[in-house]
């Protein structure tokens, strides 16, 4: 028994979610049998999900096989934290409010808000800046974020997916997180 049946104990819906799986991502190796119930699995929870794996070996592909065989009807939000620059990022990420800092001449939601009822990926986690993580562990556990300049907590609905290809223990144990 495949870790889906486990899961949902409706075998209409297992193979409604495989099949999806199925048309995204090629192969009948163990190992990617393997991969496609974790995917099933994880994509009937709400929990946030860690995508681990090299450049180029496709985990924004298994990023949105989660987001489509999941519950969420809303948008599937993308954002590479690597390619946009650290200043930048957290009003990427959380918006901004009006005249919270020069050039900001209007109130603009970021991408949490914009994921609303969807999924949120963050590819390249692991180059996000330290400081700003504590913001997102905020956000993760509270289910709430503030606007740059804002001081409202407003609420998120969404399923947070995340990849990088650094070793994130090695990071830790290096000291370069600190």
């Amino acid at each position: 028994m495949n870790v889906v049946d486990k899961l949902t104990n409706s075998p209409n819906k297992d193979k409604f979610i495989l099949n999806k799986i199925n048309e995204m991502i090629d192969g009948d190796s163990p190992i990617t049998k393997s991969m496609k119930n974790l995917i099933a699995m994880v994509s009937q929870t709400d929990s946030t999900a860690l995508i681990l794996g090299e450049t180029g070996t496709g985990k924004d592909i298994v990023a949105q096989a989660i987001h489509k065989c999941s519950e969420k009807k809303g948008p599937f939000i993308t954002i590479n934290c690597a390619a946009i620059p650290s200043e930048l990022l957290e009003s990427e990420l959380f918006g901004h409010e009006k005249g919270s800092f020069t050039g900001a001449d209007k109130l603009r939601k970021g991408r949490f808000e914009q994921s609303s009822g969807g999924s949120l990926f963050l590819d390249e986690i692991g180059d996000m800046p330290l400081p700003l993580q504590a913001k997102l562990l905020r956000a993760i556990e509270s289910k709430s974020i503030q606007r740059v300049g804002g001081t409202d907590d407003i609420k998120i609905n969404l399923r947070l997916i995340c990849a990088t290809h650094r070793d994130l223990e090695k990071k830790v144990e290096t000291g370069e997180f600190r």
